[in-house]
């Protein structure tokens, strides 16, 4: 029986299969944040040679590559990017996603919009029939914490500020409990619209691609609509 650390490395290995072919000497590749992500880095890190260098969400990820020797570039810098691998905290048969576990979902999704593609790396106990049981994060300007946070408990959540916690954009994380997503991208467009909202962690309106879901009997591919509970 494989644990959990296991089934991260044979997603983030997968990913490194799967990405390698999209690459030429120019690329630069687009990388998320998290565990399961740190563990492509070092997968990714022997095959430096045959890709420029990489773009990052996260100061993490990005010290991380730069101490395994890939060039890390200001995405102001670049204009596409053939893919961007990412892990999530949830993922459902649409390939929408609960991500911003680690704080980063801000970066995450600027980055991704630059993405080709967006391939998601997780192990097979992040693949749920419905979004929700991971308390959704949400990005709020400081100033903006209590109002923001009424705003969520009138959506029928329950926000409870991430103490101690600083993203690398000078914001808090709301974590917030108890919402009913039946419409991800829906939800995800309404909160967004909240005034003082960054952004929250859903990822409907623009979704992964690809996943790469690590189980005991390997890792699958799955596409939107192809994943059955």
């Amino acid at each position: 029986m494989l644990d959990q650390n296991a089934l991260k490395r044979n997603a983030a290995q997968a990913a490194v299969d799967y990405v390698l072919p999209l690459l030429g000497p120019d690329s630069i590749l687009g990388v998320g944040t998290g565990s399961t992500v740190d563990l492509f880095i070092d997968a990714l890190a022997p095959h430096k040679q045959r890709f420029r260098g990489a773009a990052s969400s996260s100061e993490r990820s990005s010290a991380r590559m730069a101490q395994a020797g890939i060039q890390v570039f200001d995405l102001n810098d670049i204009e596409t990017m053939p893919a961007y691998v990412d892990g999530a905290d949830e993922i459902d048969s649409g390939l929408n996603m609960i991500k911003g576990g680690g704080g980063a979902l801000t970066r995450e999704k600027i980055v991704a919009s630059v993405a080709q593609q967006f391939v998601c790396i997780v192990d097979e106990s992040k693949l749920v029939a419905k979004l929700g049981a991971f308390p959704l994060p949400v990005e709020v300007i400081p100033m903006a914490m209590a109002a923001v946070a009424r705003r969520l408990a009138r959506l029928g959540g329950e926000p409870e500020e991430r103490k101690g916690f600083v993203t690398d954009n000078g914001c808090r994380i709301l974590d917030v409990s108890g919402l009913d997503i039946a419409d991800p991208a829906a939800l995800e467009a309404r909160i967004n619209d909240i005034p003082g909202v960054v952004t929250c962690g859903l990822f409907a309106i623009a979704g992964a691609d690809v996943a790469l879901v690590s189980g005991q009997q390997g890792v699958r591919q799955l596409r939107a609509g192809q994943v059955s509970q």
